[in-house]
């Protein structure tokens, strides 16, 4: 089990939003709503829901297809009072290469990318990436921190809290949501869901909903963790949020 007190400066929580590139399909360039169309193909309609309908819905999950609009990050430290505390904060720009570049230079600036543990919720199969395919599109240079190519297994600084729960059943699948509840964490996301995300970015034009969001996944991923390692969970009054 990894060492949460010994690794605990050298941790940094991420948890991404995203949407789909264009607000409407009509709007996606004919090349790629050729390919769209052949993606969709392959995946799981059940509603039958229109072309564009399903576009809206599902096109927002695929880098190829999506955008990055909001990153989490949080870190775990000891207050003055030697107190576990969490500190998040939110990165945003509706340039997604700003976007990109922020997070690029933050984890370059602010932590050692030789020490530096990146922990997400299904973070090895979404998040990362996700983060590495759109810094690729957006010619961002993808930070050592994010790197796999030549790394061992073992070697490959990354966390994720869905893998950890596993236990190597590869089919499970477990939501964020539920294991908060399941371990009895509490949450203040009450405002939004996931799939509520795309339209509250295209049609409710409402990012500040979007940042709120993002940063309590960010608060209830830190607190899962502390859960997995036996730690007591981080007191709201010592959790800062900017």
């Amino acid at each position: 089990m990894f060492d949460l007190a010994k690794n605990l400066k050298n941790l940094l929580f991420i948890d991404i939003e995203t949407v789909s590139a264009h607000s409407h399909f009509e709007q996606v360039p004919p090349a790629m709503q050729a390919f769209w169309r052949k993606k969709a193909s392959y995946l799981y309609n059940p509603s039958e829901l229109s072309e564009a309908d399903f576009y809206f819905e599902r096109a927002g999950i695929y880098a190829e297809f999506g955008k990055v609009i909001v990153i989490g990050l949080g870190f775990l430290h000891w207050n003055e009072q030697q107190e576990l505390s969490l500190k998040v904060k939110t990165l945003y720009d509706p340039d997604e290469k700003v976007l990109l570049t922020q997070l690029k230079e933050l984890l370059e600036s602010k932590f050692n990318p030789k020490t530096l543990t990146l922990c997400a919720h299904n973070g090895k199969e979404f998040d990362f990436p996700y983060l590495c395919r759109r810094m690729l599109v957006n010619d961002v240079q993808i930070p050592l921190a994010l790197q796999l190519s030549g790394r061992k297994p073992w070697e490959i600084p990354h966390l994720d809290t869905l893998e950890m729960w596993k236990f190597g059943d590869k089919k499970h699948y477990t939501s964020l949501d539920l294991l908060a509840a399941l371990f009895g964490i509490p949450s203040s996301k009450v405002e939004l869901s996931g799939e509520l995300v795309n339209s509250t970015y295209h049609h409710e034009k409402d990012i500040d909903k979007i940042i709120r969001y993002c940063q309590e996944d960010v608060v209830v991923l830190a607190q899962l963790l502390l859960k997995y390692v036996s730690m007591p969970l981080v007191k709201e009054d010592n959790i800062e949020r900017i």
